[in-house]
C-alpha cells in the first residue's frame, strides 16, 4: 500500500528553495534501524525528508538486520566505543535498555537540552506509558507501534450464513463462526502470529490480568512471572483441543500465520495492526478486522491492549552539537505530517494524537474501513497495572521460552498446565540472572 503524498514536505522546501543554500560541511547523524523492505524505503524517506528541510545536519539510516540482530549490533558497537546515535529497539528490549547506564540519553533530557519543544502528553497514553519511567519522563522517542487486531475473510462469512459486518466478539463466537465456515468448505478456522505477544502477553492486557508481579515489571527488577494463572492455562489448553478439529492451526512462531489467512485457507487471523498492508496487498477476497475476542468470564470486560513495535533510543557519548541534530530530527518526527503519513502508509499507530486526528480529518479511515480499530482498542480504557505494558529483563530469551513451551503444547507432549509451570520457572530464572547483573 503506497500512500501517494510521500515526501511531501520536503518536496514543498525543496519548491521554495530551502535546501538550495551553498553546500557546507553536515554532521552525520547515524540511525540503525530494524525495517527492511518497503517499510525500509519508508525509513530512507523520512529521513530524505528531514534532511531537505536544513543544511546542518544528515541523517543517515542503515538497516542492521532483524530487530534481535539491530539491537545486538548497537550493544556491541557501544561496547567497542563507536554507537550510532539512534539505535531502534523493539518493545521487549525496553528493560535491557534501561538497565545500561551511562549508555543512554533519555529522551526527555535530550530535549531539554537542546531546547526543542517536547510534550510527553502529544503522544497516546498506550504508547507513551510504555517507555516511562517512574518518574513519568519518557526514555526513548515512539516510532513504530502496533497493536494486534482480529482479522477475518468477509467472503467467507458472507458463504457460511454469517454477518459479514460484524465479526465475533468472544472466544466462543470464535468457535461458533468456524463450524459454519468449515461447513461452506473453509477446512481452517482461525491461525495466530506472534503467539507470545497475542495470546499471552496481550491476552493478559485485555482480561486485566497481570503477566508478573511488581506492576508487569514496572515496579522492579525483582519481578515473577504469573502466566500460569486458572484464566491463562484454560486459554491455551483450549486452543490446543481445538486443533484436534482444525478450529485452531498454529502457523509458526512470528508472522507465517499470515499466509494461511492470505491464501483462504484460514477465516479468521489474530495478527499485528502494521500487517494490514500486507493483507490488503495478498489477499484475493474481501476481508474486515474486529477487535481481539475475549472470555467474558474471567471475570471483566476488554481493557485495552499493549503494544509492539519499537522506539528510537539515544546513545551517549557523542559530541554536543550531535544531539543538536538528533532532537530536531525527533521533532520533525514526530509532527502530525510526517506521522500521519507513516501510519497511513504502513498501518502502524499514529503515536501522536496529533497525527491520529489529521488522519481523520484527511478521510483516511473512511477510505480503509478497519484501520482504526486498532486505535479504538488500545484505547478503549485507561491502561491499568496489568495493561500498561511489561518490562522483563531477558525478555527476548524468554519469549523463546515461551514459543518452545507453547509448541510442546502444540505437539500433544505437554498439557498447558505443564507448559505454563515450566515456563514460570525458566521465565523466573532468567529474570533473576537479568537482576544479578543490573546490580
Amino acid at each position: 500500500m503506497r500512500f501517494p503524498n510521500r515526501l511531501t514536505l520536503a518536496a514543498a522546501l525543496l519548491a521554495t528553495g530551502a535546501a538550495a543554500a551553498p553546500a557546507l560541511a553536515q554532521t552525520e547523524i547515524q540511525w540503525w534501524h530494524a525495517m527492511g523492505g518497503a517499510l525500509g524505503e519508508r525509513v530512507a524517506d523520512i529521513a530524505a525528508g528531514f534532511n531537505a528541510t536544513q543544511s546542518d545536519y544528515k541523517v543517515v539510516p542503515t538497516n542492521k538486520g532483524n530487530y534481535t540482530e539491530n539491537m545486538t549490533a548497537g550493544i556491541a558497537a557501544f561496547r567497542s566505543g563507536k554507537p550510532p546515535h539512534i539505535l531502534q529497539v523493539f518493545e521487549v528490549g525496553t528493560a535491557t535498555m534501561m538497565s545500561a547506564k551511562g549508555a543512554v540519553k533519555p529522551v526527555y533530557q535530550l530535549m531539554a537540552e537542546s531546547g526543542e519543544a517536547f510534550d510527553p502528553k502529544a503522544y497516546l497514553s498506550t504508547v507513551a506509558g510504555y517507555y516511562m519511567d517512574p518518574d513519568g519522563n519518557m526514555l526513548s522517542m515512539p516510532f513504530n507501534s502496533s497493536t494486534p487486531v482480529l482479522y477475518y475473510n468477509k467472503d467467507a462469512f458472507q458463504k457460511a450464513g454469517l454477518d459479514p459486518d460484524q465479526p465475533p466478539k468472544t472466544w466462543a463466537e470464535v468457535a461458533e463462526a468456524v463450524k459454519k465456515t468449515q461447513a461452506a468448505g473453509y477446512p481452517c478456522g482461525f491461525t495466530t502470529a506472534w503467539q507470545s505477544w497475542i495470546q499471552l502477553e496481550n491476552f493478559s492486557a485485555w482480561h486485566n490480568l497481570p503477566i508478573g508481579t511488581k506492576a508487569n515489571g514496572f515496579g522492579g527488577l525483582d519481578t515473577e512471572f504469573m502466566i500460569n494463572s486458572q484464566a491463562h492455562v484454560k486459554h491455551i489448553q483450549q486452543l490446543a483441543d481445538w486443533q484436534k478439529d482444525k478450529t485452531f492451526v498454529y502457523g509458526g512462531r512470528r508472522n507465517n500465520g499470515v499466509a494461511l489467512f492470505n491464501s483462504g485457507e484460514c477465516v479468521m487471523l489474530t495478527e499485528s495492526s502494521a500487517g494490514y498492508a500486507s493483507v490488503k496487498k495478498s489477499a484475493q477476497f474481501d476481508f474486515g478486522t474486529g477487535m481481539l475476542p475475549y472470555w467474558p468470564d474471567v471475570g471483566s470486560p476488554p481493557q485495552n491492549t499493549i503494544i509492539g513495535g519499537a522506539t528510537l533510543w539515544v546513545f551517549d557519548g557523542h559530541p554536543a552539537d550531535d544531539y543538536k541534530g538528533v532532537a530536531k530530527f525527533f521533532t520533525y518526527l514526530s509532527s502530525p505530517e510526517v506521522q500521519a503519513e507513516w501510519h497511513q502508509g504502513t498501518g502502524y499507530l499514529p503515536i501522536t494524537l496529533g497525527a491520529y486526528e489529521l488522519s481523520k480529518q484527511q478521510g483516511f479511515y473512511e477510505k480503509n474501513p478497519g484501520t482504526e480499530t486498532a486505535l479504538k482498542q488500545m484505547t478503549l480504557n485507561p491502561p491499568t497495572e496489568n495493561s500498561r505494558g511489561l518490562r522483563f529483563g531477558n525478555f527476548v530469551q524468554i519469549r523463546d521460552i515461551i514459543n518452545e513451551e507453547l509448541e510442546a503444547v502444540w505437539g500433544g507432549s505437554k498439557s498447558a498446565q505443564q507448559a505454563l509451570d515450566s515456563t514460570v520457572e525458566r521465565g523466573n530464572k532468567l529474570l533473576r540472572k537479568f537482576e544479578r547483573a543490573s546490580k
